[in-house]
């Protein structure tokens, strides 16, 4: 998997938590806020942190942002404040400019200003346990610690070609492989079975500890 470049503008909770996961998938993350309290906690978590008013357009000029793959915009509850911000990231040539809206009318005037993707976190979670409720599935309702994680990992070269048997994952990277998405031919397999031999095309469902999960996906 490559290394990714991100940057989250808006370090309150729901920020908080993508800096962290996608610094723990092993990308560089680059985290922003104007609260030092904030910018402090953050930083074991992430690859620099910056104290900054991000609606200062030239003090995020000076940031290189049209290099990141995505920006993120997690300033949802100061709804002025996200909008100028994205509309000073699309004028300095940001590509995917990803933003946190708190309604429907929020929303429109962030897809206005620049932003290609809307995050409405509260809706989302709504809209999952509404599905979870009448479609239920496990993978969805399954509690994890919080150091544990549950994802979809594409096949590192050293597994491709090799039964699940022969990888042995159990014992040498403490993770479990609780299902296999195959694309070709297009199947899911829940629990699949020791003489499995992993395909390019394969998605490991993948549960164990977030360090353990890493080390996986640093393979190559």
């Amino acid at each position: 998997m490559r290394k990714k470049r991100f940057a989250v503008i808006g370090l309150g909770k729901f920020g908080f938590h993508v800096v962290k996961s996608l610094f723990e998938e092993g990308h560089d993350v680059l985290a922003i806020d104007q609260d030092r309290n904030k910018v402090q906690e953050i930083d074991p978590y992430c690859t620099e942190a910056i104290v900054m008013d991000a609606t200062d357009k030239e003090k995020l000029a000076a940031l290189g942002l049209e290099e990141m793959d995505s920006v993120v915009v997690s300033a949802g509850e100061k709804i002025a404040n996200s909008i100028l911000i994205c509309l000073h990231l699309q004028e300095l040539g940001v590509k995917k400019i990803l933003a946190k809206a708190v309604d429907d009318d929020h929303e429109k005037i962030l897809r206005r200003v620049g932003a290609t993707e809307i995050i409405r976190p509260e809706m989302a979670m709504a809209i999952r346990v509404a599905r979870g409720l009448s479609t239920p599935n496990i993978l969805d309702f399954i509690p994890l610690a919080e150091d544990y994680d549950l994802l979809q990992v594409d096949p590192p070269r050293p597994f491709i070609g090799k039964t699940l048997r022969e990888l042995d994952l159990r014992a040498r990277y403490h993770v479990h492989i609780i299902g296999i998405k195959e694309l070709v031919p297009e199947n899911f397999i829940l629990v699949p079975p020791a003489d499995f031999r992993i395909k390019d095309s394969d998605i490991l469902i993948m549960l164990g500890k977030t360090q353990d999960i890493r080390k996986i996906k640093e393979l190559k």
